[in-house]
């Protein structure tokens, strides 16, 4: 079955190796298409922009008490207000609005429906201890969602412009943030393509939004290692893909595997790609091990390169400035390379394993305690009365003191 399935990846590839012979009439329609493209483009990019001075304001007539802090569940509960920004390829984009929080009407024609023109962003406002507000890194969020939206031929938008718009809606709602620590403003900046067609094209015209929703720590009574599963059988992303782009179409896909991943008793799938068995990223996570590297004997903190394939994370990048500022002096190598599982599992079998945890925005760090791969568990480092390792914890406390303003950096911006 093994050869069978090898078989076909070989043939697939070969495929797609070889160029296709395509008929004049074909290739003059591509062409007549790419014109068209690039002509469409090309005047968006004389259109107006998005124009933060032209913000207006509706306030909600029906105010709502902020939920009890001990009883929110991550992305149930929103606040009372919203940001909305129309953009079509005649006009650009329109006057940004915040207006109370509704749904929306969409035709069923329109094309975010059937061809996934979607992208979104994942990003927190965080309450410092004078009361103040706080975003992180907003700038990074604003360029990845720029790169997101390209990739699927949805407008870009002035980054800056948005995060002042963001700004005034968070603060409008910052009622709902919580004073303790750990709580947030999660806040979901999302694009969607909305032209009433079922035609397959650039949109023509375009919906930004963001809603907001209180939440809490991902950890609420502290660390909880995690279990993973090594996924071989489905794959995530791909060379020349879409993998490294924030799309909602890159998520549907994996739940399946998640579930069945579930059903066995782990928490998250982690993604091997190729026949060499790259480890690539976890769930909705960025991925570091840490390790004694085999030939030196020195320390080294690996996670994956940005080949394509793995989510460009704001807290996986936030992670290897400070371990590079850190954790470098103290001796540590900062790896961005690739990596096999079979070197993880050798790591672990070695004595050499430090320690494995993901990144990303909802828990900052997650902490690995094993790894099932080929019917046999990789333990990560952890001893059995410990939910994390040493770097987990100390990424943690340095990204929170930035993010809740108790050390000043330019990474926490005041609103």
């Amino acid at each position: 079955m093994k050869s069978l399935h090898q078989f076909a990846r070989r043939q697939a590839l070969t495929g797609l190796a070889m160029p296709r012979v395509l008929s004049s009439q074909k290739i003059a329609a591509s062409q007549t298409w790419l014109r068209a493209f690039s002509a469409s483009r090309a005047a968006a990019s004389q259109l107006p922009g998005l124009d933060a001075s032209k913000l207006t304001i509706t306030k909600t007539t029906t105010p709502k008490e902020p939920m009890d802090s001990k009883d929110l569940v991550f992305g149930k509960y929103f606040t009372d207000h919203m940001l909305s920004v129309e953009w079509t390829a005649a006009d650009g984009w329109h006057a940004p609005r915040i207006v109370p929080y509704q749904n929306l009407s969409l035709d069923p024609a329109t094309c975010v429906f059937h061809y996934a023109f979607e992208c979104f962003e994942g990003m927190k406002a965080y309450k410092d201890s004078t009361g103040g507000i706080r975003l992180f890194r907003p700038n990074k969020n604003m360029e990845r969602l720029n790169k997101s939206s390209a990739r699927i031929a949805l407008p870009t938008v002035d980054g800056d412009a948005l995060t002042k718009i963001i700004g005034e809606l968070v603060k409008l709602d910052s009622r709902f943030i919580p004073d303790a620590r750990g709580y947030s403003l999660y806040l979901r900046p999302t694009m969607i393509g909305t032209q009433k067609t079922l035609g397959v094209g650039p949109p023509g015209s375009a919906l930004l939004y963001v809603i907001a929703s209180p939440v809490g720590p991902y950890y609420p009574t502290g660390f909880k290692a995690i279990s993973l599963e090594a996924t071989d059988y489905a794959v995530r992303a791909w060379p020349g893909g879409v993998g490294d782009k924030k799309l909602g179409a890159n998520y549907a896909p994996c739940i399946l595997p998640q579930l069945e991943a579930a059903s066995r008793g782990f928490q998250q799938n982690l993604w091997l790609f190729g026949e060499e068995e790259y480890v690539t990223e976890v769930g909705t996570m960025n991925l570091f091990i840490a390790l004694k590297n085999k030939e030196t004997g020195q320390k080294e903190l690996i996670t994956a390169p940005l080949d394509g394939t793995i989510l460009e994370g704001v807290t996986r990048d936030s992670v290897l400035t400070l371990a590079r500022e850190r954790l470098g002096p103290k001796g540590w190598n900062i790896s961005e390379r690739k990596i096999r599982m079979s070197e993880v599992a050798e790591a672990s079998e070695e004595g050499r394993m430090i320690e494995v945890f993901g990144a990303g925005t909802a828990a900052i760090v997650s902490p690995v305690r094993n790894i099932s791969y080929r019917g046999k568990m990789v333990e990560c480092g952890l001893k059995e009365d410990e939910e994390a390792g040493e770097i987990a914890l100390q990424m943690k406390n340095w990204i929170e003191a930035i993010q809740y303003g108790d050390e000043k950096n330019p990474w926490s911006v005041a609103i």
